[in-house]
């Protein structure tokens, strides 16, 4: 099996990586995604995509956490729990993962998942943490844990 760079390798494999994480994505039946339809979630994944190869490609996580960032508030604004929109960044990650595992010689594992793994993660650092300010910010009520600790004084 010839050699073949990461961001080679995910360029030819776009599509059936964007259909494996569209079909991981109607399977965990996100409320707003399913909601959204088809051609919609199609678009949103390809631009995550995008994203994800353009940081391979000049190996730079800037256009990754801004991506996520504004997603973030463009998400909450919209309604979606922050595990729906994870969801969407797991689902490409796994589809993505498959993809390498299964195509990639070995000897390119370390660095084709390290590039992926380093990137989405960034980006679902950055989601995380805008969306937790934005709850914060609009004063969200938060879980009353005390009646967990009760007998415990």
């Amino acid at each position: 099996m010839p050699l073949v760079n990461a961001e080679t390798f995910l360029a030819q494999e776009r599509t059936a990586i964007i259909g494996d994480a569209e079909s991981a994505l109607a399977r965990s039946h996100a409320q707003h995604y399913e909601a959204a339809g088809e051609v919609e979630v199609r678009r949103r994944l390809e631009l995550l995509f995008e994203c994800l190869l353009e940081g391979i490609q000049k190996r730079d996580l800037g256009p990754m956490i801004a991506y996520a960032e504004k997603l973030a508030e463009e998400r909450f604004e919209g309604g979606y729990d922050l595990v729906e929109v994870q969801t969407a960044f797991n689902a490409l990650e796994e589809a993505t993962w498959r993809r390498v595992l299964e195509g990639l010689d070995p000897s390119e594992f370390a660095a084709a998942l390290g590039l992926i793994s380093t990137l989405l993660g960034a980006g679902k650092d950055a989601l995380a943490r805008t969306y937790v300010s934005l709850a914060a910010d609009t004063h969200a009520p938060s879980l009353d844990v005390r009646a967990l600790f009760a007998g415990t004084d």
